[in-house]
């Protein structure tokens, strides 16, 4: 028997990386599992790939009406119990000085009110079915500052918060709200780094553990925010990072260093 049997599950962001890791997990304990995403083939491979009964739905989680049907798509497998925040990214790098505005919104986009709706449609299926959990995909990036990734750093600190809120005002119809806060993960979006150089380097010269992570650590801890050993757990943010957030953010100067200019990264701004 499994800690989830007989309940469903949503991961968005579920057709890769730490969200199709997180889908294997609910998988595992026994959630009828659907996994939503903007690309359909990639969503039915990824979904092949684990082996497991997991279903899938196409959606953009910036668009309200393609949540709420991802939402209702996984409530047709069963009482939905679980579902996972996991889209994410971002488009903007660069110094704070010279950052594309428009690349800057939609990673807002993408990242926070992604999340917010996730939160939006997933509770009004829990609270009509007896609660449930919730979990948010944030980052290391929202507590220590990323430099050059600003949009993206400010984003998850806005998960953050939307976490302790969401959690603070559902309590009551019996819905956990939590969040994991991964730190470097071996996923496609940092494979160049995650194997070698020296921004590498500085990132395991700031972790206490001294190693990338895999999506399976992250998928590891919201597994227990999903069952019932986290029942009294809500509003929490979990990182799950090689202690990274005890030290401070990673050097990417190697990397933006050739792109932008010395000049831009001590913190002047390119001129029109």
């Amino acid at each position: 028997m499994g800690a989830l049997d007989g309940t469903a599950a949503l991961v968005t962001g579920g057709g890769s990386g730490i969200g199709l890791a997180c889908a294997a997990r609910l998988a595992d304990l026994g959630a009828a599992v659907t996994i939503c995403g903007r690309t359909e083939d990639r969503l039915r491979e990824a979904a092949e790939k684990t082996g497991k009964a997991i279903g899938y739905a196409v959606a953009d989680v910036t668009d309200d009406a393609q949540v709420a049907d991802a939402v209702a798509a996984a409530a047709e497998r069963g009482p939905l119990r679980t579902a996972v925040a996991c889209a994410g990214g971002s488009s903007s790098i660069g110094p704070i000085g010279d950052l594309d505005l428009d690349a800057w919104r939609a990673t807002m986009e993408l990242n926070a009110t992604g999340t917010m709706l996730t939160i939006r449609h997933a509770s009004r299926a829990m609270a009509g079915a007896g609660g449930g959990s919730i979990i948010a995909i944030s980052s290391v990036a929202a507590s220590n500052t990323h430099r050059w990734f600003g949009a993206y750093g400010v984003s998850k600190a806005a998960v953050d918060h939307l976490v302790q809120l969401a959690a603070d005002e559902l309590g009551g119809a019996g819905i956990r709200v939590n969040g994991v806060r991964p730190g470097l993960t071996r996923t496609e979006l940092v494979a160049g780094i995650a194997d070698t150089g020296p921004v590498l380097e500085d990132y395991l010269a700031c972790m206490p553990l001294a190693r990338v992570g895999e999506p399976a650590d992250i998928a590891a801890a919201v597994g227990f925010l999903a069952g019932p050993d986290s029942s009294w757990i809500t509003g929490q943010i979990i990182n799950v990072d090689g202690g990274h957030h005890l030290r401070r953010g990673p050097d990417y100067s190697a990397v933006f260093e050739p792109l932008f200019g010395a000049a831009a990264l001590r913190g002047t701004p390119a001129r029109e």
